[in-house]
């Protein structure tokens, strides 16, 4: 029997001296040896040490960015797997699959293996595990957007922990199942989603990352209403949980929380934000971005804005619940230049807007149709001549309000009184 101790010292000690090679050679080594000899049961000392090697070598592979090896690690590992309790078999197999999260370019790797875990838990009747795979793997499939998959596995799932009563899956499942109805701008079935994941949580005892999610998630959905009062307060709550757990989302919801000022246009709160103490060490390209977005707007620059779109181009269209307000923002940015050219105007050649706003004839006239059908001004195109007609807003008339009412009532008392006549011939 090989000495696991010494290996596993040996193989420490080339970690420390970054001698990663030496201390995936020492790693295996222990892996083999101890899957190798037939017909002996580790020591419970010994299968400690074992589990040690596979989880240490894994965090040598995430950190070396190597998903191929990770992947073969989780392969090979399995062979070992079989001496250890049902818990600690879990344990390994979850850790080697979030290893992926942090190597770059992985997902389709990570699937794959995700795939490859649950068809062996299954084989071996390891429920538990075989539940927490399908729900990372349902949580993957949403980030490679393959949303229809991903929610065939999540019904599966809502059934299996509604019949077992384990409400703090149901919460993480929930609230997965949201998300993706989000993406799929399901918006009425998200909500559901989000109400039932808020109510099995309250039953609980929720973790704080668990419910800064929820939290996030509510102001995502109180934005899809243009309730951004709202939205910032669920933000500030979920930014203060992720924050306290030093989570790397914390930035992201930062992002979230100067997005509903933008939208508010409340430039001085977004300052007041930033100059936060929690808020400081989070300065960054993506946090001028929003600064940008928010000066631009606050001058009613459509100019500034097109510049700042284009400088933090990255870090404003990465995120596509950023980059779906700021269409819209862009929008309202348009009209409000638009209304601010022609106001002084009762007819003006198109070209002329066009120069003056910078952009193409064809932009400028498609924007004014939307706006002249959407009543944010009365007027005309006359596209014979490349003239827009501006009229002035029509008054209503009060007499002929009234007179409309008048013979509303009349008719629905002429109506009453057919149905009384016709009921006593």
């Amino acid at each position: 029997m090989p000495d696991y101790t010494t290996l596993l010292e040996e193989a420490k000690s080339a970690v420390s001296a970054k001698d990663y090679q030496l201390a995936e050679s020492k790693y295996k080594q222990l892996i083999v040896n101890s899957t190798s000899i037939a017909g002996t049961h580790p020591t419970a000392k010994q299968l400690q040490q074992q589990e040690s090697a596979i989880l240490e070598l894994g965090k040598i592979y995430e950190s070396q960015q190597d998903a191929t090896k990770l992947a073969q690690l989780l392969t090979e590992s399995k062979q070992l797997l079989g001496h250890f309790a049902k818990s600690k078999t879990a344990k390994i197999v979850k850790t080697l699959i979030e290893n992926f999260d942090k190597i770059d370019n992985s997902l389709d790797l990570q699937i794959a293996s995700c795939k490859e875990s649950i068809e062996w838990a299954v084989e071996n009747k390891l429920s538990f595990l075989r539940q927490n795979l399908q729900l990372k793997l349902s949580d993957l499939l949403y980030v490679k957007h393959q949303y229809q998959e991903a929610l065939k596995l999540i019904t599966d799932l809502l059934r299996e922990y509604k019949k077992l009563d384990d409400k703090s899956s149901l919460v993480e499942v929930q609230l997965l199942e949201s998300k993706i109805y989000h993406s799929l701008r399901n918006i009425p079935k998200s909500r559901a989603a989000l109400t039932s994941a808020r109510t099995s949580a309250n039953s609980i005892y929720c973790p704080t990352i668990l419910q800064a999610e929820l939290n996030c998630q509510s102001g995502i959905l109180n934005s899809e209403d243009k309730d951004y009062k709202t939205a910032f307060s669920y933000f500030y709550e979920s930014f203060e949980g992720f924050n306290s757990q030093e989570d790397p989302r914390s930035i992201v919801v930062l992002k979230y929380m100067l997005l509903t000022k933008v939208m508010l246009n409340l430039v001085d709160d977004i300052n007041n934000i930033l100059n936060n103490k929690n808020v400081t060490k989070y300065k960054s390209k993506d946090i001028d971005a929003m600064k940008a977005i928010a000066t631009a707007y606050s001058n009613r620059s459509l100019k500034e804005f097109e510049n700042a779109l284009i400088t933090y181009s990255t870090e404003l269209k990465s995120d596509p619940i950023i980059k779906n307000h700021f269409n819209a923002l862009y929008d309202n940015l348009l009209e409000q230049n638009l209304l601010k050219i022609i106001e002084s105007y009762s007819c003006v050649e198109l070209s002329h807007i066009s120069k003056v706003i910078g952009l193409n004839l064809q932009q400028v006239e498609g924007k004014l149709s939307q706006m002249i059908l959407d009543k944010v001004f009365y007027g005309v195109l006359d596209q014979g001549n490349g003239w827009l007609i501006i009229y002035d807003e029509p008054r209503k008339d009060a007499a002929y309000e009234a007179s409309l009412e008048l013979v509303k009532n009349l008719s629905s008392v002429v109506d009453l009184l057919y149905e009384k006549a016709s009921s006593l011939n």
